[in-house]
C-alpha cells in the first residue's frame, strides 16, 4: 500500500532541511515507506542502514565518522533510537556538505525518548509522525476499528491471525523494546499499568489511584505514562481552559492509540466479541477520536478536550488555522441535540460541533451542529461501515 501523502511530506521536508526523521510505532510502515521514497527517486544512490541489523550497528558504532562520510545520495538509518549518539555526527557530516547527501532517519520512538536530537540538530531536521494506517487508506472502517491499523494485524488473513500478531506484538514490545530504549521496568509491571490503563480509556488520568493499585508512588506511574506516549502507545489528550467561572477539570484524558492493541488488552478478538462488550462505547470513542486526528493532521498542541466538573464537556476540540472545531462521538444511531451542545458551543466559542457516529449518515441538528457518520466525515464509500 503506497502512502502517497507521507511520500509528499518526505519530499516537501527534503526541499527544506537535510535531514528528515520518521518517527512512529514499530511495525507501522517507516521501513516501507522509506524503501518506497528510494524506489520513487532511483536518481538517488541510497544506503541503508539497520540499526536492528547487528552488523550495521556495529559498524556504526565502531566507525560511523568514515562510513557516512563515504555516502552520497539517499541515506536511510533505521530504528535510530538504537544508537542516539549518532545526532552530533549528522550535524557534522550536513554542515560540510548539504548538496551531497540526504538522510532519512526512522526511530519508533518520541525525539524527547531519542536523546539530543532536538538540540544537535536544530535547523537541520523535520521530523514527520507515521501513524498506523488511517481509515482513508483502507477505506474499510469496521475492519480498522476491530484490528487496529497496524498493517500486519489489519492485513491478516483472519481475526485469529491478527489478534496472534497483537498478542505477540505487546510481548515483544515489553521485553525487548522497551529494555532497548535503556528503561529497566520489568516486562509485567509495565504490562499490569498498561492493561489497567486501558481501562482508563477514554476517561481522566489519575496517577495516585493507579500508583495505590501497582504500589508504586505517582512519580513512577507518570514517568510509565510518559514511556508509554513517547512510543506512540498512548495519547495523553491535555485539557482545555477557558476564561469562564467554572471550576474546569485540569488532569488529562488517556487513550490506547490502535484500537487493536487497545482490544487485544481488553482480550477482544472479533467485531463479534466488540459488540457485546462493556467497553464498547468507550472503544468508538478513542478510534473515532484517532481518525479525525489524522484526518486534520492535528498536531498534539492542536488536539484537546474540555470538561466542567459534574456539567458539560467536549471530547475533542481541535483548533485549526484559527478555527475551533469540537466534536463528540456517540455509539449511536440517531443522537439527538441536547441543551449542554449549545452551551458547550457558546462556552468554548465553537466555529462547528460535530457528533461522530457510525456509518455514512448526515444531518444538521442546529446552526452549526451537526451529526454525521464518521465514513461522511472522511469523505471515504465505506461498505464495511
Amino acid at each position: 500500500m503506497e502512502r502517497a501523502h507521507y511520500l509528499q511530506e518526505i519530499d516537501n521536508a527534503f526541499n527544506v532541511h537535510p535531514v528528515v526523521a520518521i518517527l512512529g510505532p514499530r511495525q507501522c510502515g517507516k521501513s516501507t515507506l522509506a524503501q518506497q521514497y528510494a524506489q520513487k527517486h532511483p536518481t538517488l544512490t541510497s544506503n541503508i542502514f539497520d540499526l536492528e541489523n547487528p552488523l550495521h550497528l556495529a559498524q556504526l558504532e565502531e566507525n560511523a565518522s568514515f562510513i557516512l562520510n563515504a555516502q552520497s545520495g539517499l541515506i536511510i538509518i533505521d530504528e535510530i533510537q538504537y544508537l542516539p549518539n549518532l545526532f552530533k555526527l549528522l550535524r557534522v557530516i550536513v554542515d560540510q556538505d548539504r548538496e551531497k547527501r540526504k538522510f532519512l532517519i526512522l526511530g519508533s520512538a518520541s525525539r524527547d525518548l531519542i536523546h539530543q536530537s532536538s538540540e544537535t540538530l536544530a535547523g537541520r531536521i523535520q521530523y514527520i509522525e507515521l501513524s498506523p494506517l488511517s481509515a482513508t487508506e483502507t477505506q474499510n472502517t469496521k475492519e480498522l476499528w476491530n484490528r487496529g491499523g497496524f498493517p500486519l494485524s489489519f492485513l491478516a488473513k483472519n481475526d485469529l491471525f491478527s489478534a496472534t500478531w497483537r498478542n505477540a506484538y505487546i510481548k515483544t514490545y515489553l521485553e525487548r523494546d522497551i529494555p532497548n530504549l535503556g528503561f529497566k521496568i520489568p516486562a509485567k509491571q509495565l504490562r499490569r499499568f498498561w492493561m489497567m490503563l486501558s481501562h482508563y480509556h477514554g476517561n481522566i488520568f489519575n496517577a495516585s489511584e493507579l500508583g495505590k493499585s501497582l504500589g508504586v508512588a505517582s512519580t513512577t506511574i507518570k514517568r510509565y505514562l510518559d514511556i508509554l506516549t513517547g512510543t506512540f502507545m498512548v495519547r495523553e489528550l491535555q485539557p482545555w481552559f477557558e476564561n469562564i467561572n467554572k471550576r474546569q477539570v485540569k488532569s488529562p484524558k488517556i487513550y490506547i492509540r490502535d484500537s487493536g492493541i487497545y482490544h487485544s488488552l481488553l482480550s477482544i478478538n472479533s467485531h463479534t466479541a466488540l459488540l457485546q462488550h462493556p467497553k464498547l462505547g468507550a472503544s468508538w470513542e478513542g478510534f473515532a477520536l484517532e481518525e479525525i486526528i489524522k484526518y486534520h493532521q492535528a498536531e498534539p498542541d492542536d488536539c484537546y478536550f474540555w470538561a466542567v466538573h459534574n456539567q458539560c464537556e467536549l471530547d475533542l476540540l481541535l483548533i485549526i488555522n484559527g478555527k475551533r472545531l469540537g466534536f463528540e462521538f456517540k455509539f449511536s444511531d440517531k443522537p439527538k441535540r441536547t441543551p449542554s451542545m449549545q452551551q458547550v458551543m457558546e462556552l468554548l466559542h465553537l466555529d462547528q460541533l460535530t457528533l461522530i457516529t457510525p456509518g455514512e449518515h448526515y444531518y444538521i441538528l442546529s446552526e452549526n451542529v451537526t451529526c454525521s457518520g464518521l465514513s461522511h466525515y472522511l469523505g471515504i464509500i465505506d461498505s464495511k461501515a
